[in-house]
């Protein structure tokens, strides 16, 4: 007992105080992650009920935008989705810049799946960018912001058949955030030590990678839907708008 008391001091001693800030912000950065997980999901979904109509897309976003008519939208996109994102990327770059991986020299799983999350971040942070100025009210100062709620599908669909190049960076997009999100949040789990011993981490790697195909099919198959959505033209779209306030009169 004495020699452990004596020790123990010693040890807390030599972990420097910027590995301890290193250590918070790693798990800091664990979490924001799973913040931005679950916004992902919720967001592809969202655009997934495209597939099921163009009114269930809008019956989805007008939900969401109730929060605007409530003055919450902004302070709830800054607070839930943006300052965690902002975190997550900045140390996400900061790990990119310090770590060294050895995926040409150890071909190993983990190696290889450590290196595809780094580059996967990468790709997902130029489509975020592209992304948030292509479709959110952020990027109208930028000529930007094509998307507008109150014609969310049709505008939506205008915004992704602007450009025939949207297609595939979307999908790109896609591919790299579903597996960014299946790989971390198998990660997250052993982080946190809920997964442990390798049973749990292999079943968990199973889930994870459904997760991360349900996901990839979901997005996938909003970006095919809003290439695909027949845009009604002007007098059409006004005609069925008159139609509707005369039904309900």
């Amino acid at each position: 007992m004495s020699s452990q008391s004596a020790t123990s001091p010693q040890a807390a001693a030599a972990i420097s105080p910027r590995e301890k800030y290193y250590f918070l912000a790693r798990r800091l950065h664990s979490i924001t992650g799973l913040m931005f997980s679950g916004f992902v999901c919720f967001h592809l979904l969202v655009n997934a009920t495209i597939l099921a109509s163009g009114e269930s897309f809008e019956f989805c976003v007008e939900k969401i935008h109730i929060l605007e008519h409530m003055g919450l939208l902004v302070p709830v996109e800054m607070a839930t989705i943006f300052f965690p994102i902002a975190f997550h990327a900045l140390f996400g770059i900061v790990i990119l810049l310090t770590s060294q991986p050895n995926m040409t020299d150890y071909a190993y799983g983990g190696n290889i799946r450590y290196t595809l999350q780094r580059w996967s971040a990468v790709v997902i942070l130029v489509f975020l960018v592209m992304h948030i100025w292509h479709m959110h009210w952020l990027g109208k100062p930028f000529g930007g912001a094509q998307f507008d709620p109150e014609n969310a599908t049709s505008t939506a669909a205008s915004a992704m058949q602007s450009w025939a190049l949207w297609a595939p960076i979307y999908a790109l997009g896609v591919l790299a955030t579903a597996f960014h999100l299946a790989n971390g949040v198998w990660t997250a789990l052993i982080t946190w030590g809920v997964t442990i011993g390798p049973r749990s981490q292999k079943v968990s790697g199973y889930v994870c990678a459904a997760l991360g195909a349900f996901l990839l099919v979901a997005g996938l198959g909003a970006v095919r839907g809003f290439m695909t959505y027949q845009i009604p033209a002007d007098g059409e779209e006004a005609a069925v708008v008159e139609q509707a306030n005369g039904d309900d009169h």
